[in-house]
């Protein structure tokens, strides 16, 4: 009995390492791919915002996101985020004004401002795309992000892709990026045992 209990053991340990290392594997291929391609829009993940100002990783986001629309991938941005306890406006505020500073015409963009997870938002987003007739998006968000992003968007049903930022605080060193997929690892593993995600 002792003999069968530590063979199970071995092999749950050996099976959990397998599964971390594959999603973990997942979580950087994909966030080094970039598929951006025509589409009915272009989605940009909130991010935290300072009353008013995005953040560092949500500048990082929102440069890309307008430099796509600049390039003529899509007609339509899509900003997303609402107003965490104490925030004076909210995430989709901020970067509908910045894309607006970039120069994007205010008619283009459409706002999701209430979610303030990225499954709320993306469950918004599935919504406000049918709305206006649209079925396929680019998505915008950090590198480790993007996986979770377009599963929880395909899950909605939206035809996606995914455009991560180069440039994003999260990936500026080995340590932050490693810590980002922990994040990660522990979100997507919600996201399957529950159908909830931070």
């Amino acid at each position: 009995m002792t003999r069968y209990v530590a063979r199970l053991a071995l092999a749950t340990l050996v099976g959990g390492f397998i599964a971390f290392g594959w999603a973990t594997y997942r979580i950087w291929d994909t966030g080094n791919r970039d598929d951006r391609q025509k589409a009915d829009a272009i989605v940009v993940l909130g991010a935290a915002q300072y009353n008013g100002r995005p953040s560092p990783v949500f500048r990082a986001r929102l440069d890309h996101a307008v430099d796509l629309y600049d390039a003529g991938v899509s007609r339509y941005l899509v900003v997303t985020g609402g107003k965490a306890i104490g925030d004076r406006t909210t995430e989709a505020a901020a970067a509908r004004a910045f894309a607006i500073a970039r120069g994007v015409p205010a008619s283009a963009i459409l706002v999701e401002d209430r979610g303030r997870t990225t499954l709320e938002s993306l469950n918004a987003v599935a919504t406000i795309l049918r709305e206006h007739g649209l079925g396929s998006a680019v998505f915008v968000s950090d590198r480790t992000h993007m996986l979770r992003v377009l599963r929880i968007a395909r899950d909605q049903g939206i035809a996606s892709y995914g455009s991560p930022t180069a440039t994003s605080p999260t990936d500026a060193t080995f340590v932050s990026r490693a810590d980002a997929t922990l994040h990660e690892l522990g979100a997507l593993a919600l996201y399957f045992v529950s159908g909830q995600t931070p």
